[in-house]
């Protein structure tokens, strides 16, 4: 995945939600922005967050996290 990739969510009524990728960042686990991934905000946004980095003691070190903007729902 990166920026400009589209992301399609089916919904519990049947549509789709179709949200594009804006914004990737991988950060160290000891500096997750809980904010800025967690926040409100003031627009229908997807954040997607997976394990990235180096393993080090059988884990990896960071998290990849994914920012989304909603396109359209169908």
């Amino acid at each position: 995945m990166s920026v400009g990739d589209t992301i399609e969510v089916g919904r519990a009524d049947g549509s789709t939600a179709v949200f594009k990728i804006r914004e990737s960042e991988q950060v160290g686990k000891k500096d997750f922005p809980m904010n800025k991934v967690y926040g409100t905000t003031d627009r229908p946004e997807l954040r997607l967050t997976t394990c990235g980095g180096p393993i080090q003691d059988g884990h990896r070190s960071a998290n990849i996290i994914f920012y989304a903007d909603l396109l359209r729902a169908w």
